[in-house]
């Protein structure tokens, strides 16, 4: 038996294209949580449905640890939880509404829960942790009233109340290690062995982005930024090595490195310890100078995911991006100097956005040619200005259902399917696809249909 049972939302299964990649890490926000309850005396419990059964599993943990708390905690470190897929919240909402038919307290937290509060309470969750979670689920868990709690959403008569909120913590160093011992890893290792010869873990040095890039959603951390202690963070990585042993790390913070002087002592400690791992991470192109390269080097960096988004400046100044396209080949050149992958997130159906626009995008990534490209299509998320500027075009469908989906939710230039063709087009041509003139082929057929459509409109 456990006082407090955590769970999340995010079964691999249920995505194709996560299916496909099959790199399933563990709920790392969610042990974070784990572990901060039980630092307090409160004993836990973990249900992980990333490669389980959800609906089964969910039971039999309601039957096995028979909690009188259940947090739906999803891992704010994980973007398959910050896309608010619509096949995850339907398995949230139904562990909502299962815990609380037998008469469990439920609490939720994460993007997708902050968002659509109502709906999360509507299920019967007694409250939602908007903003970070420790603290506030904490208290909760202690049982203080829930009327003096900051950072929660409760049911009222109107809807919807919003208590005053919880500011997020500057000091990232007291937080205790995760809670790994509640994680199944041989699990997690198997899997990637399987399907990649190797196995991944994941940490995450930071919180948040000071960012405002207008399309980017930022429900728990808003636009702080707070970074743990290099010496810490190499601390954690010798820990991991020494007790999983994996072969590589993804560290998984919104941006990594941000600052350069942050960068210079993680590698020195990095190297003092003797951590070195391969590891990849996400950054912005500005931030990866020739000499942060160079000591993000030293400390094993092996790749290096960047929100590249467009090769059109004016498709990223109305992105509010701040970026200029020469950085981002400047960026390539200087990780391509000294030997680690660069790969570009890329973003098409931004609004305004002309075939002109896509050819500098595809002109761009000829000319830099990135080791890899993830492509996505605008999606309007709320809370952002962008979603301000198409909220009256959107549909009934406001969220993909899975991270393949691609669909465009708001009325863009381009069709659902030509963007479509799109990422499979140049996705062949970065990865080396032996159908590659097939999809180009499709990609300029759809256009001319569109030109044609267009015409007689």
């Amino acid at each position: 038996m456990a006082e407090v049972l955590l769970t999340h939302s995010n079964h691999l299964y249920s995505d194709p294209k996560q299916v496909a990649k099959m790199q399933p890490y563990p709920p790392l926000q969610t042990i974070l949580a784990a572990a901060v309850l039980e630092q307090h005396g409160i004993e836990t419990a973990l249900y992980d449905p990333t490669l389980d059964s959800p609906h089964e599993g969910f039971r039999d943990a309601l039957e096995r640890h028979r909690p009188r708390l259940v947090v739906i905690c999803e891992d704010d470190f994980n973007f398959i939880s910050k896309m608010c897929l619509a096949r995850n919240r339907e398995l949230a909402l139904w562990m909502a509404r299962t815990a609380t038919s037998q008469g469990i307290e439920v609490v939720a937290h994460g993007s997708d829960a902050s968002d659509h509060a109502a709906a999360y309470l509507a299920a019967g969750c007694a409250a939602i942790i908007i903003g970070e979670v420790e603290s506030t689920l904490l208290a909760f868990a202690q049982g203080e009233s829930t009327d003096n709690i900051a950072g929660l959403a409760l049911r009222c008569e109107r809807g919807v109340h919003y208590n005053s909120p919880r500011g997020v913590s500057s000091d990232l160093d007291v937080l205790p290690a995760p809670a790994w011992h509640l994680v199944d890893v041989d699990r997690y290792r198997q899997a990637w062995l399987s399907a990649h010869g190797y196995f991944s873990l994941n940490m995450a040095s930071s919180r948040g982005c000071p960012y405002r890039c207008n399309w980017c959603a930022k429900p728990i951390y808003g636009n702080s930024y707070h970074a743990r202690s290099p010496r810490r963070v190499a601390e954690e990585m010798i820990e991991l090595k020494r007790r999983f042993q994996p072969d590589h790390i993804w560290f998984a913070d919104d941006i990594f490195a941000l600052s350069a002087r942050w960068t210079f002592e993680f590698a020195s400690a990095v190297e003092h310890l003797q951590a070195q791992t391969p590891f990849k991470m996400q950054s912005r192109c500005d931030l990866m100078t020739r000499d942060a390269v160079g000591a993000l080097r030293r400390a094993g960096c092996q790749e290096v995911w960047m929100g590249a988004e467009s090769g059109s400046q004016r498709v990223l100044d109305a992105m509010d991006k701040d970026i200029r396209v020469d950085v981002i080949h400047a960026a390539r050149e200087n990780l391509r100097v000294h030997g680690i992958r660069a790969c570009f997130f890329l973003q098409f159906g931004y609004p305004g956005e002309t075939w002109s626009d896509i050819e500098s995008t595809i002109e761009m990534v000829r000319r830099a040619a990135p080791d890899d490209v993830g492509i996505s299509i605008s999606y309007p998320l709320p809370g952002t200005k962008f979603h301000q500027i198409v909220a009256a075009e959107v549909g009934a469908k406001a969220n993909w259902k899975d991270s393949s989906d691609l669909s465009m939710m708001f009325r863009g230039t381009f069709s659902t399917e030509l963007y479509r063709a799109l990422a499979d087009a140049l996705h062949a041509e970065v990865r080396g696809g032996k159908d590659l003139d097939c999809a180009w082929r499709l990609v300029h057929e759809l256009r001319g249909v569109e030109q044609s459509r267009m015409a007689a409109v």
